[in-house]
């Protein structure tokens, strides 16, 4: 019933995830061997418990990360320690100083599009606008140098892309690619150290559970950074043209926020719940498990479907309705929660924030074409490899 990869539910998931949710909300996929849950109480319970729905085996369908020293594959007390390491990176000023960089970005973006292309000549709001942005920005954030931010992009996309036995294959080279840049890059920076985070990341220690102090070696500082990498990339990516198809499909929405622009908080929180750029994370379950009548055993993989949750009617009424003036979802699950909660939460959000501010200040005309973007499977992330745009009249 569930095929993951099938070009249908590539295409639109949510009929799927309402069948699940109601039909088999404990559902077992014998092709890839997962479990997958889709109610939202019960991700959310599952998010919380790492504990009993551990990281370790692994976070995507296939599981072939198991093994890897990721952060996102460690559980307590590890997780904790290798966390500390790169929490720093995100403290308060270093994201108030991001938060000028962002705005400056977002609107040199749009002063070059729209020099080039004026109101009403189209582009792609994929390659030429989203994917930029948070590139540009978590590459100020890790210190990647300019000349080599698209040949990240690149690395980044083919890590998570899926629907093959190729793509797999490609995704692991391309891991072991990206890693390795950032491992040459930490290897420079011990060599000669600068004012930027590697440098930080270096000279930082962190006590282990025995009480041990500790550093980060490259290999280590590789592998955080691929994953901020990844993360801080393309959740934004993903995010923002997933937010203007949302508006242009409920045209009523975006003259609300034109009307009202102290609703665009509101609508960032709708954006990610609407139509999350992470559909799915994977867990293993550590005992066996009761739920619905159905136990899954100790050992088995279990997906976490948070793409069907924030979708669930027995949470938000009307979920298929996109409505910025919504109740926010205190609990975020959007973003993961508990232990392995999203550590750029924040930044994602205020570079959403900033994007819909100008957009809708600067650009209240602009429009986007859905039925002519295009979509490939990808593990985990859902988006759009292209959005026709138009900038429209400014204001």
């Amino acid at each position: 019933m569930f095929d993951p990869y099938s070009r249908e539910f590539v295409e639109n998931p949510f009929p799927m995830y309402a069948r699940l949710r109601n039909e088999a909300p404990v559902y077992r996929n014998e092709e890839h061997g997962f479990w997958a849950i889709s109610r939202y109480e019960d991700v959310y319970k599952a998010h919380r418990d790492a504990k009993i729905f551990c990281s370790s085996g692994g976070v995507t369908i296939e599981g072939v990360e198991k093994g890897r020293p990721l952060l996102i594959l460690k559980d307590q007390p590890e997780h904790g320690v290798a966390k500390g390491f790169v929490t720093k990176l995100f403290s308060r000023a270093r994201m108030e100083a991001l938060d000028i960089f962002i705005q400056n970005r977002v609107t040199e973006l749009l002063d070059g599009l729209y020099e080039e292309y004026g109101p009403d000549r189209e582009f792609d709001m994929v390659s030429q606008f989203s994917v930029l942005l948070p590139l540009d920005v978590i590459s100020e954030l890790l210190g990647i140098p300019e000349k080599d931010r698209q040949k990240v992009h690149h690395l980044a996309n083919t890590v998570l892309a899926r629907g093959s036995a190729e793509a797999l294959e490609q995704s692991a080279q391309a891991s072991i690619e990206v890693t390795t840049y950032f491992i040459g890059l930490s290897g420079e920076r011990r060599a000669n150290p600068k004012d930027d985070v590697i440098s930080m990341l270096i000279a930082e220690t962190q006590e282990d559970a025995d009480g041990n102090v500790i550093q980060m070696s490259d290999m280590e500082i590789g592998i955080r950074f691929m994953e901020l990498a990844l993360a801080g990339h393309e959740t934004v990516a993903k995010a923002i043209p997933n937010g203007a198809m949302a508006f242009h499909n409920f045209p009523d929405e975006w003259q609300k926020l034109l009307d009202d622009p102290t609703l665009v908080e509101r609508a960032i929180h709708e954006i990610l719940r609407y139509d999350p750029p992470s559909h799915l994370q994977g867990r293993t379950a550590t005992q066996d498990v009761e739920l619905h009548g159905v136990t899954i055993p100790a050992g088995d993989r279990v997906m976490l479907l948070t793409g069907a949750a924030v979708r669930d009617p027995r949470q938000f009424d009307e979920p298929d309705v996109f409505d910025i003036s919504r109740d926010t979802d205190p609990r975020s699950v959007y973003f993961g929660f508990g232990v392995h909660k999203c550590l750029g939460i924040h930044l994602a959000q205020r570079e959403l924030t900033i994007v819909f501010e100008e957009l809708s200040r600067r650009f209240p005309n602009m429009s986007v074409d859905p039925s002519r973007a295009k979509r490939a499977a990808l593990t985990n992330v859902r988006g759009v490899k292209n959005l026709p745009m138009k900038l429209g009249q400014p204001t």
